[in-house]
């Protein structure tokens, strides 16, 4: 793309090759067999976890890679730029891990990080619930205090991992009459009596992520399966969407990248009315469109990756680059989808599989009417 990138350091770099290669040699073969299956094997997760692919930013002593955000932003990436779908590692690491890792105490640590940094055990978190979404301060799913035990009941829906999770990060309401000031987040593991899946979700794209329907029926687990302190959950999961909103953004621009590799290729060799496709003076104008609405996305996701990594990244800023590259990457995809033609409808076609798998990114991690909603607060 021409830009000059500065977010990245020699080590990022080298990181990035085993990364590309991990994922074009493990991953991408197996693609259409995850698709088919609704779901990513469970070897595939080992293997991740055996060659350094998950957890990249948690402490080494508890498994982990030890790296920075720059790390986990070249993982990111790089599964955009190989086409790679459904592989819900990003949720697993860079959402619950470090939940884990900022507010968890050394028991907790010890007992859940070597698992998940290796892919033994899946991660999970449990917030949206069926009729009220990712209102928490409408949660229903209660957690009650019972000796040494809570005692949790509800259903969760939309979850990422939902049927290959392990153990899963539960918004419960433990005040139900504070609202959201009354939340907490309990760990539930699976095995757990009374936890039981539901629907194994059928969505648009993404068919290889395990998205799933939860229901907890008086399921018990220990007192120490709170994380952090009691009633606090909101606060800490504000605290975090930050990152998390920030790695749909780098997604976000890593694919509009992609989408606009293909479509050069294509429009270069399909001929209609004899010339090729590029001849057309639309073509060439609606490709320049998508050209520079890519150098401004990535430039404004990589200033936002930039002052992350430096602990300087704010809540609005982190919205604004959320909302600017989904919202540019849709209107541009969607443009190149038409310059395909009837061949941009057949799921075979990259831009076809893109066109389907990212129309989730205005919408999970925070509706971009959220987004918008935050941004104005700063007006």
């Amino acid at each position: 793309m021409n830009v000059s990138r500065n977010a990245f350091r020699e080590d990022h770099e080298q990181y990035r090759t085993s990364v590309r290669r991990f994922f074009e040699r493990e991953c991408m073969p197996r693609q259409e067999a995850w698709n088919a299956a609704g779901i990513v094997d469970r070897e595939t997760w080992l293997k991740a976890g055996r060659d350094g692919l998950l957890c990249v930013t948690t402490p080494p002593e508890y498994g982990g890679g030890g790296g920075d955000f720059g790390h986990a932003a070249v993982i990111i990436e790089e599964a955009a730029r190989t086409g790679l779908s459904g592989f819900g590692f990003a949720v697993h690491s860079f959402v619950v891990a470090p939940y884990i890792t900022r507010l968890g105490t050394e028991e907790q640590k010890q007992r859940w990080l070597p698992k998940a940094c290796s892919g033994e055990s899946i991660l999970a978190v449990a917030i949206t619930e069926p009729g009220s979404g990712s209102d928490m301060k409408a949660c229903r799913t209660t957690a009650v205090r019972d000796g040494d035990e809570w005692v949790i009941n509800g259903s969760k829906t939309f979850i990422s991992n939902g049927i290959n999770a392990d153990l899963i990060m539960v918004v419960c309401k433990t005040d139900p009459s504070a609202g959201a000031k009354g939340v907490s987040l309990i760990f539930v593991e699976t095995d757990r009596p009374g936890f039981r899946r539901g629907r194994k979700l059928q969505k648009v794209g993404q068919p290889a992520a395990d998205t799933a329907e939860l229901f907890f029926d008086n399921v018990r687990v220990p007192a120490s399966n709170l994380l952090g302190e009691e009633n606090k959950g909101f606060g800490y999961l504000m605290h975090d969407l930050s990152q998390e909103r920030l790695g749909v953004a780098l997604n976000a621009a890593a694919q509009l990248e992609v989408a606009l590799e293909h479509t050069l290729a294509y429009v270069k060799d399909r001929r209609a009315f004899g010339q090729t496709v590029w001849d057309f003076q639309n073509t060439k104008f609606k490709l320049a469109d998508a050209k520079a609405g890519a150098m401004a996305v990535r430039a404004l996701v990589d200033n936002a990756l930039e002052k992350h990594m430096r602990g300087q990244l704010t809540g609005e800023e982190a919205a604004v680059a959320k909302l600017y590259s989904t919202e540019t990457m849709w209107k541009h995809l969607d443009d190149m989808v038409q310059l395909h033609g009837g061949y941009g409808y057949m799921i075979e076609y990259p831009i076809a599989r893109l066109f389907v798998d990212q129309r989730i990114s205005r919408i999970y991690a925070g509706s971009n009417e959220v987004m918008r909603d935050i941004i104005s607060r700063k007006l």
